[in-house]
């Protein structure tokens, strides 16, 4: 029985997908490429934006075109906000609440989608068998209890809630056995994790002490989760010196208007903490351009505001209202083609900021997770997330190896191995 799963959005989505992906290869289902042509496609859809929502459609119409008799299942964030859109869909067998998704295997063998009979050996999969990446997704959190102002999020999620922290513990360790070098710790707001009296920073603490995981990567942080205490940590070369802090955007008064619970100098008091203590960090971010309301001026600030941090990666959103938050309500509505206009002018500066950040390292040698070869050239990641191209005989795959960078290249930098 061949089985596809597919994914959009965020780190949290990849995390339960590729949890799902073991679960289905320890009980003996063949995983297959989504685009192979499958007996079963699952996808776990994202709905931050109308262009996400649109991206969904497209794939479970391609799935059901490839295989036509496919068991095709949606689930996800689409899936809690709008079930109907998507069982409307031709060849969409099956729509799956985020509820119901910790559910999906019993549900195929309960839709006579049994698993071919096989003699799994060991208590785990390893990522070659499953076919996903060599970095690891590990859900620690899931929900919000913020509602911004213009976020789905919070009412397709639901509220906060933390995984046990020896689940936690016991998913990071079973990942090393795997063989993978590196986990990325990731839910919809991880700075809130607490499991019983312990936030995230004594998780970290947890699975530093107890796991011999090689990297640790976090997948989010907003700036007043941070905290000298938590900077503190990354004194432990594992954790990857790569902090994701979500700005949304450079303007005081727009960041109110987004019920954002922290000001422009709340972000630049927590971008310099960690300058001092993590020099090397890289810090990303996202951004949203033409919010309701967003006033030329206040674009501008939302801009200078960026330049100033020096990002070395920043995520461009045009908004998109979704019904149900209190943005789409909000007048006046930035026009499409203002939104056109402030996203390209961002995503310069992101080139821009991406392009110094890049250059700071060139003449080093640093460490280089492989991850894929495409067209004969090998990507990997270092630390601070720092995309690393070369050429190479060998098979990387997996392979954490000192790299010298020696050029920039369009969207990361070119490497030299050593006996290359």
């Amino acid at each position: 029985m061949k089985v596809a799963l597919d994914s959009l959005g965020c780190k949290l989505n990849q995390a339960e997908i590729e949890f799902l992906a073991r679960q289905l290869a320890e009980a003996g289902y063949r995983l297959v490429s989504p685009s192979d042509e499958a007996d079963v496609y699952i996808l776990n859809t994202c709905t931050v934006t109308r262009i996400t929502d649109g991206k969904s459609r497209r794939r479970l119409r391609l799935a059901h075109h490839r295989n036509p008799n496919a068991l095709i299942i949606a689930t996800g964030c689409y899936a809690e906000r709008a079930p109907q859109e998507l069982a409307q869909i031709e060849g969409v067998s099956l729509v799956l609440n985020n509820e119901q998704k910790p559910y999906l295997l019993r549900l195929l063998e309960e839709s006579g989608y049994p698993s071919d009979s096989v003699d799994v050996q060991g208590d785990s999969i390893s990522s070659r068998n499953t076919g996903f990446r060599t970095r690891a997704f590990i859900k620690i959190q899931d929900g919000c209890n913020s509602f911004c102002a213009y976020c789905i999020v919070p009412l397709v999620r639901g509220r906060e809630k933390s995984v046990p922290v020896d689940q936690v513990v016991a998913e990071v360790r079973n990942r090393v056995n795997d063989d993978y070098k590196e986990g990325v710790l990731t839910g919809v707001k991880i700075g809130s994790y607490n499991y019983d009296g312990i936030n995230l920073k004594g998780l970290l603490e947890h699975i530093l002490a107890e796991t011999e995981v090689t990297r640790l990567r976090l997948s989010s942080l907003q700036p007043q989760e941070i905290s000298t205490e938590l900077v503190g940590l990354w004194r432990d070369q594992r954790l990857c010196p790569h902090f994701h802090l979500s700005l949304q955007s450079g303007s005081g008064t727009v960041l109110s208007r987004m019920k954002r619970r922290y000001t422009t100098a709340d972000y630049q008091q927590a971008v310099s903490l960690i300058g001092t203590v993590v020099p090397e960090a890289a810090i990303t971010t996202d951004v949203i351009v033409g919010f309701p309301g967003e006033t030329e001026k206040e674009f501008e600030e939302s801009y200078d505001f960026c330049r100033q941090m020096q990002f070395a990666r920043i995520h461009v959103f045009p908004y998109s209202p979704r019904r149900g938050t209190q943005a789409a309500r909000m007048l006046p509505q930035v026009e499409a083609q203002i939104k056109k206009q402030r996203s390209q002018r961002m995503l310069a500066l992101a080139k821009e900021g991406a392009h110094n950040f890049s250059q700071q390292f060139l003449g080093k040698t640093m460490l280089v997770l492989w991850e894929k070869k495409t067209d004969g050239v090998w990507s990997g990641h270092t630390d601070n997330y720092i995309k690393v191209y070369t050429r190479s005989n060998k098979v990387l795959t997996n392979k954490l190896l000192p790299v010298k960078l020696v050029e920039v290249r369009e969207d990361g930098v070119w490497g030299e191995t050593a006996g290359e």
